[in-house]
């Protein structure tokens, strides 16, 4: 199907799923500190691959307008956060600079990738990510303490560079990393918020300038590999809800919700494996 030839019952039916999907962003987003990429990348991929977007620059477009989402939900969860008195401060200093020079590292890895590459990608870290929430236990730790600051730096670049290119707001892997080192669930959580700020605003730049030399494969209203109505219609349900995901944070125990993630994680996983398989 064409961009034009896109019918307004299928456009409606995409704006629902689009809309339902953002919610569900800014739920997580506010509950597990994770900006929701691994739902709003697949919504997004089915609907681009609907009204279109040619498969070479559509995975980039995900990824590129996923972080686009996670600037007004990372904003609003981090405040929430922040207002609880969670947020570690210190460590975010720290992580401000090697964060975004990894973000910055990302965006250029962006400009020369294939599509196969970020779909892999995402198969690989989002089956890790989903073992992790399975098998993994609050209790485990490497420390008791952070470590350095070398070594703290290095994580957030780290941490900068696979968030960039998976469109997360870093949150999962820096959760994991402050509680392998001590760190209560709850600050980890609630730092994390914080952490897709710092991702998300240079990554939505780099990804717009990464994706110019393509933007005639792009749908209207996309600036490089930034779909501005996706990001439109994604943004004001996911904002809305990423404080009630806040509030579970410090009330609700996660185990459940965890594994489900988890299930979402591996049936996401197999979904883009079968397409580079050609399977579908």
């Amino acid at each position: 199907m064409t961009l034009l030839g896109v019918g307004p019952g299928e456009l409606a039916l995409l704006g629902v799923a689009i809309v339902f999907a953002g919610a569900l962003t800014g739920i997580f987003a506010g509950l597990l500190g994770i900006g929701g990429a691994a739902i709003s990348v697949p919504v997004m991929y089915e609907a681009f691959r609907i009204i279109g977007v040619p498969d070479e620059v559509r995975m980039q477009l995900c990824v590129g307008t996923a972080l686009a989402l996670i600037v007004p939900t990372s904003i609003r969860s981090y405040f929430a956060h922040r207002a609880k008195g969670a947020v570690d401060q210190s460590l975010l200093r720290i992580w401000a600079v090697p964060i975004v020079l990894g973000v910055a590292a990302g965006a250029v890895i962006a400009y020369f990738a294939s599509a196969g590459f970020f779909k892999l990608l995402f198969v690989v870290l989002a089956t890790l990510m989903a073992l992790k929430l399975i098998f993994g236990r609050e209790n485990w730790q490497i420390a008791k303490d952070l470590p350095g600051k070398a070594g703290t730096s290095a994580a957030g670049f780290g941490i900068g560079i696979i968030s960039a290119l998976m469109g997360i707001g870093g949150g999962a892997y820096s959760t994991m990393f402050m509680t392998l080192y001590g760190r209560n669930i709850h600050q980890a959580v609630a730092t994390s918020s914080g952490v897709g700020v710092l991702i998300s605003v240079p990554g939505v730049i780099g990804y717009m300038i990464a994706g110019w030399p393509q933007q005639g494969l792009m749908p209207p209203l996309s600036v490089g590999y930034v779909s501005l109505l996706a990001a439109a219609l994604f943004a004001p349900s996911s904002v809305l809800a990423a404080p009630y995901g806040a509030r579970l944070a410090h009330s609700w125990p996660r185990r459940r919700l965890e594994i489900a993630f988890a299930v979402f994680l591996l049936v996401v996983s197999f979904r883009f494996l079968a397409d580079l398989l050609g399977w579908f």
